[in-house]
């Protein structure tokens, strides 16, 4: 038998797969702003990104329901919690994208913070720096390009 390896940060690859997946972020919201004046294009690219958010949101939602059922007793909570940001994403779907935009970046920091509890509960803490600076890159994009909508 192994002895536990208790990790100290995340695998490369996860934060290699994490700062690629806030290239359509940061690209989008640069492209909001480079064709604001052209707006059927304006319209594509600000619902890409929202499209994008919204899965990203509705992933961290998921999140909470994988960990839920790895333990012996799950509580309701965790279920219930990752019903959330799916249907919060959903919701901005249906919104002009310059609200949409600002309930997915709110909705990325309100993430952020409940899961700060769940990662220190379940001992992967270390994840936070990671998730902290993907949230917050992911959160700003999504506000700039609300602006230049």
């Amino acid at each position: 038998m192994h002895p536990a390896v208790v990790a100290t940060e995340p695998p490369p690859i996860a934060r290699r797969l994490g700062q690629a997946g806030l290239i359509p972020f940061v690209l989008g919201s640069g492209l909001v702003w480079l064709v604001s004046d052209r707006n059927e294009a304006l319209s594509y690219v600000s619902l890409g990104l929202a499209g994008y958010a919204a899965s990203i949101v509705a992933f961290l939602g998921g999140v909470h329901w994988g960990l839920a059922m790895r333990t012996a007793v799950p509580g309701p909570r965790s279920f219930g919690w990752a019903m959330v940001p799916p249907l919060v994403a959903w919701l901005a779907m249906l919104m002009p994208a310059s609200a949409g935009l600002v309930v997915l970046g709110a909705m990325l920091i309100v993430c952020y913070l409940v899961d700060r509890s769940l990662y220190l509960a379940c001992e992967l803490g270390h994840w936070l720096t990671l998730r902290f600076r993907l949230s917050a890159v992911a959160a700003l994009s999504c506000f700039l390009a609300a602006a230049g909508i």
